[in-house]
């Protein structure tokens, strides 16, 4: 069965754009290399930090750049794009504009799943960069369906844990920290956790809570699947 092509605008950061090619691989149903969905990867570490951009203010804007990497996927052949960075999102605009090749959000495709999962009215605490917050990226598709986004009151520890792992990786430490921002949004109301950051995908995984943790990135994995096996 032929596959569609899926173009992935990556190096946001670089271990998290691998981290999404091998999840959309260990969920292919696949006996040999022709069952698997053909990626077209820009592994682009340049392109401007959001974080600057959006939090410090300093920084270069990051849209054209993003807008490019998906001109250049849609020239190599993509049929449909996706980003493992949450906070890019910011930008989505930018790159739907770009170009007519299907831009599958991460930011509509986890909030439509945790709506089929969770009751309206529910608040849902968001692990990620404080740009996520401060854009509200998840606030408004999260208010059509009924639902409230939550953060921490001070969330800039989320931000030195994105540090941390993009200088050193994933570690014991990043997920205590994880783990302790959780339980927080938890005692503040959450009914669900969203894992909204690929820094944190790494470990999303073994992040224990006593309710649900939906991760950004495997929904987008599961929707880009399904669009390139239809």
């Amino acid at each position: 069965m032929t596959k569609r092509k899926i173009g992935i605008l990556g190096g946001m950061g670089p271990e998290a754009t691998v981290l999404m090619m091998q999840r959309i691989i260990a969920a292919t149903k696949a006996a040999d290399d022709c069952d698997h969905v053909p990626m077209i990867v820009d592994n682009n570490t340049q392109v401007p930090s959001r974080i600057d951009a959006l939090i410090h203010g300093t920084g270069a804007d990051p849209g054209p750049v993003l807008a490019n990497m998906a001109q250049g996927l849609e020239r190599a052949g993509a049929e449909a794009l996706i980003m493992p960075c949450n906070t890019a999102h910011h930008y989505a605009a930018q790159i739907k504009a770009a170009t007519p090749v299907p831009f599958l959000s991460m930011i509509e495709c986890s909030c439509a799943q945790i709506a089929t999962e969770i009751p309206v009215g529910s608040k849902i605490g968001i692990l990620a960069s404080p740009a996520v917050r401060l854009t509200g990226l998840f606030d408004r598709a999260l208010g059509e369906l009924g639902l409230r986004a939550c953060y921490l009151p001070d969330d800039s520890t989320l931000l030195q844990i994105i540090q941390s792992v993009k200088a050193q990786g994933p570690s014991q430490e990043a997920l205590a920290g994880l783990n302790a921002a959780g339980q927080a949004l938890v005692a503040d109301g959450a009914c669900c956790l969203l894992v909204a950051c690929s820094e944190f995908s790494l470990q999303s995984r073994d992040i224990t809570a006593a309710v649900p943790v939906v991760d950004s990135l495997d929904v987008v994995v599961a929707e880009a699947l399904r669009f390139a096996e239809d």
